[in-house]
């Protein structure tokens, strides 16, 4: 769908759940394969709700919306976000990753993030695999459901060894350490 179809649905959308906005923009993010919807609006937490809800819910809505539009086989991927929301989330996410990335390279040991939904596990596999600083960690996904979650381990390493657990997913943020207590993953 043309990004003015997307922008007419979502302003028809918006303003039916009567959810004030400015403006919408449509980018295509070649690199990521996806779709990027932005929002402006003066009221950005109703839009996002709590913890993403709402923003995940008019998301989930809109993607159905297109496809049926569409008539397309899956839904497209896009993201909706509002006011930048989603791309500081984004960023917790990588900053995440990249914490633990030392952890990882100090202990020798594998480490669990904490669960996550499929598009920031997806945001963590691509940062890790892309970044070159990164280059020695390798991730994969396990769990089941709400709780599947990102394993980072070093490239050398191939697996646990027999009785080897997790490292804990989270520790007390050391002082000055930013905590991702507030991440809507």
């Amino acid at each position: 769908m043309d990004a003015d179809g997307i922008k007419d649905i979502l302003g028809n959308l918006l303003t039916l759940l009567n959810l004030p906005f400015d403006g919408i923009t449509v980018s295509k993010d070649e690199t990521e394969g996806f779709t990027r919807v932005d929002i402006a609006s003066s009221s950005a937490s109703r839009i996002i709700g709590w913890h993403g809800e709402t923003l995940n819910s008019i998301q989930h809505i809109l993607k159905s919306i297109i496809r049926t539009k569409e008539q397309l086989e899956k839904s497209p991927f896009l993201v909706l976000d509002v006011d930048g929301y989603r791309r500081v989330q984004e960023d917790k996410v990588r900053r995440m990753a990249e914490q633990k990335a030392d952890f990882v390279r100090r202990t020798g040991t594998r480490v669990a993030l904490v669960p996550m939904s499929p598009y920031f596990r997806r945001i963590v596999h691509l940062h890790v695999a892309n970044t070159p600083a990164l280059s020695d960690l390798t991730t994969e996904s396990t769990g089941e459901g709400d709780y599947r979650q990102v394993v980072l381990r070093l490239k050398s390493k191939k697996g646990p060894a027999v009785g080897e657990e997790l490292s804990p997913v989270m520790a007390e943020p050391a002082p000055g350490d930013e905590g991702f207590e507030n991440l809507d993953v």
